[in-house]
């Protein structure tokens, strides 16, 4: 069967499942491209429908199976295939951590440009996950040292195994604290993507979420509990002119609604996305008694 008639026959099959897309995708077709190019090691650069090879059937077994996982199982692609792309870069990805899925990858790619005025030397990555924000940022500005910071073993284990993809050891570290707590020095930017998820909200989340960490989106008082505890604190670990940037998605509301004293920039995105803000730390030490 040639490759082209397997990807819309993939679509097709995904598009009657009821799928849920938000991991990578927002469609059947891009989905089944994903799946199909990651298992198969298919340059993403090619075009899907001018791709007239025969797949083998060892092929077409495989893929078999990993579409019967997805359909199934609701599990998301990225852990399927083992990998995900984010701010034009490839991870490792499995189950130890979120799937990369922030709109701060535009920033990244667009160097947080009109948002930082010179090249940030030292960028902390906090809550990081599997480590692509901060990985993409040392991609980015060849020049910083990046602490990627999280308090889950197994995420930091992950975000070691995307240092070595990247080959970064010398620029990025992996360091194993409670947000704050086990940090010394400042930071000319630091970037978050931590849990900000509520009980209900979680409760409500479709099935694919379910394979990912409880604890990489749950955040108690109304998924403020760990944004806010961040705020307090960050404006101590930010150098004078340095900047915080954060995404608390659809927190974002209840967020300005409990602080609505602090001017938040909240920042739009070409390629979708919402609820990321950025703070200077200038503001972050003059409403300090807001954030308390």
């Amino acid at each position: 069967m040639k490759l082209n008639k397997v990807i819309n026959d993939i679509a097709n099959s995904f598009a009657a499942a009821d799928l849920h897309y938000g991991h990578g995708t927002d469609n059947p077709y891009d989905e089944s491209v994903y799946l199909i190019f990651s298992l198969l090691g298919i340059d993403f650069e090619q075009d899907p429908e001018s791709h007239k090879r025969t797949l083998s059937y060892e092929e077409l077994q495989l893929l078999k199976s990993k579409v019967a996982q997805r359909i199934e199982k609701r599990t998301p692609v990225a852990f399927l295939v083992g990998e995900a792309w984010f701010a034009g870069h490839k991870f490792n990805c499995d189950a130890r951590a979120l799937i990369p899925r922030s709109p701060i990858a535009e920033l990244i790619t667009q160097k947080f440009q009109a948002l930082i005025e010179s090249p940030p030397r030292r960028i902390l990555d906090l809550c990081c996950g599997g480590g692509c924000i901060g990985i993409a940022c040392a991609h980015e500005f060849p020049d910083s040292q990046v602490d990627l910071v999280d308090l889950s073993e197994d995420c930091l284990a992950l975000a070691a195994d995307n240092v070595g993809l990247h080959k970064l050891a010398e620029r990025v570290s992996c360091i194993r604290s409670d947000l704050f707590s086990g940090l010394d020095g400042t930071y000319d930017l630091i970037v978050s993507n931590p849990p900000y998820v509520s009980r209900q909200e979680l409760q409500a989340l479709p099935a694919e979420y379910r394979h990912e960490p409880q604890a990489g989106l749950l955040s108690h008082d109304d998924g403020l509990q760990i944004p806010l505890t961040l705020l307090q604190r960050a404006g101590d670990f930010l150098s004078s002119d340095g900047l915080l940037i954060m995404e608390v998605g659809y927190s974002a509301e209840l967020l300005v609604h409990r602080l609505p004293d602090v001017p938040f920039l909240w920042l739009e995105f070409e390629h979708g996305g919402e609820g990321v803000f950025a703070l200077q730390a200038a503001q972050l030490r003059q409403y300090s008694d807001s954030l308390n």
